[in-house]
């Protein structure tokens, strides 16, 4: 799989995530990435990069496990079922996104989630889908 960044806006909004480039229209939102008329074109596609690099059912699965405990690969593996090179590139993939961080203990890496807010993003993805079933 490709890395899950890209870095450029859909729509014909531009590519340098320059605020100019942000798309016309009434977004809202609030915090400390937004500005008076919502949030930067840099953040809309830094937060377009996050939800790609969540956009895979092996990554939700991922990150679904890690939210009840951290893991090591090999549990990942057996968990869900996947072979070993296919679980470390989707680790890999979600990594350089930011959701998790490896921690070397003796010859084995446990991954946990870097934060709480990526869990709840996929947690409520899921049961959305569900709801409608």
């Amino acid at each position: 799989m490709a890395p899950a960044s890209t870095g450029a806006l859909s729509a014909g909004t531009g590519t340098s995530g320059d605020p100019a480039t942000a798309p016309a229209g009434p977004l809202e939102a609030s915090g400390p990435a937004a500005g008076p008329l919502g949030p930067s074109g840099a953040a809309l596609a830094d937060a377009g990069d996050l939800l790609r690099a969540l956009a895979a059912p092996v990554r939700i699965a991922i990150v679904l496990r890690l939210r009840e405990a951290d893991r090591c690969v090999h549990e990942l593996v057996d968990a869900l079922d996947v072979a070993q090179p296919l679980i470390s590139q989707h680790l890999r993939v979600l990594k350089t996104a930011g959701v998790v961080q490896g921690e070397r203990r003796g010859r084995e890496v446990v991954y946990r989630l870097v934060d709480d807010h990526l869990a709840h993003i996929v947690v409520d993805a899921v049961a959305h889908v569900q709801e409608g079933k």
